[in-house]
């Protein structure tokens, strides 16, 4: 499954990217296993976008979207051309300012075949460790019990880590599964496609490994250290359509896609303590809170699609 012979690509979503995207590319480019294809959707970006590619990295495949179609848009676009048209074994998935370590393909790889060649069939997503400037954990793979639950501190210390959530950026995901689960979903335009693709491949009993020994550099949006009651805390700012996606999404797939009474339990607890942070920490207050307040009802009644656009 993991043999030096595999056909490995990436896929990367971009917008308005120009000020990042370089040193991303360059960073793929550099892998000590190199990449078979790389590929970037340009979701529409009104930036230097399409002319940094076209100058700089003409070997770079782009798809073009003609409008911003979000996240899950530009994903599934990506990921229909590299495993159902071009069809690679394997799709490398990241954000646009994500920055993986030369190494880490290669140490997915290594690691994967050493480690996992008993139940490795059963393997649908490998992932990297996101780290931030900080060399921190910037988004940590959950496990989902109804609810998020995170792994224990020892369990990193392992150099595979077994979950069931994991961000899209850092991801690789087998075409199988693809073929198998389909697209990511479009119609969640952004916040929570790569949760729900998880749960799906979960669901259709996927394991999920991470390569903790597998790193790149990741940012939690303007995330920014604060303490309460002595604690110290990671509050990550987001802007107010971006809440209403999150709290949609989520509910939406508690409520419809993956329902149970301690699910939805978990759900809302966790929106509350969300929302709390927002009133404690937040720079758009009020806006951020009738964003959620509409995502979660709109989420509850299954209507999804497009509804609001970044500035």
């Amino acid at each position: 499954m993991l043999s030096d012979t595999l056909s490995i690509s990436s896929v990367t979503t971009a917008y308005n990217s120009a000020h990042a995207l370089a040193r991303h590319i360059d960073a793929l480019l550099e892998q000590r296993r190199p990449l078979q294809e790389i590929i970037v959707v340009d979701n529409a970006s009104t930036d230097e976008t399409r002319s940094l590619l076209a100058a700089r990295y003409p070997q770079v495949t782009v798809l073009r979207m003609a409008e911003n179609l979000g996240t899950g848009g530009a994903l599934a676009a990506g990921l229909a051309y590299a495993a159902l048209t071009k069809k690679h074994d394997w799709i490398w998935m990241f954000d646009q300012d994500s920055v993986p370590a030369a190494d880490a393909l290669h140490t997915m790889l290594q690691e994967a075949a050493r480690r996992l060649e008993d139940d490795s069939s059963e393997i649908g997503i490998l992932a990297a460790l996101p780290l931030d400037q900080q060399m921190e954990n910037s988004s940590t793979p959950w496990l989902w019990r109804n609810g998020f639950v995170k792994p224990s501190s020892e369990a990193f210390s392992d150099p595979i880590l077994f979950t069931d959530l994991v961000i899209t950026s850092g991801s690789m995901v087998r075409r199988e599964v693809i073929e198998t689960i389909g697209l990511p979903r479009s119609d969640f335009f952004i916040d929570f496609v790569d949760y729900e693709y998880c749960l799906r491949a979960r669901s259709h009993g996927y394991k999920i490994a991470v390569i903790t020994r597998a790193n790149f550099s990741h940012e939690i949006g303007a995330a920014r250290s604060v303490r309460f009651f002595g604690r110290r805390w990671l509050w990550s700012e987001h802007r107010p359509f971006r809440e209403y996606y999150m709290s949609r999404n989520l509910a939406y797939s508690v409520w419809w896609l993956y329902p149970s009474l301690a699910a939805k339990a978990s759900v809302l607890r966790h929106l509350m303590r969300h929302a709390a942070g927002v009133l404690l920490f937040g720079s758009e207050k009020l806006d951020c809170l009738k964003k959620m307040v509409q995502g979660f009802a709109d989420g509850y009644r299954a209507t999804l699609g497009i509804r609001f656009r970044p500035d």
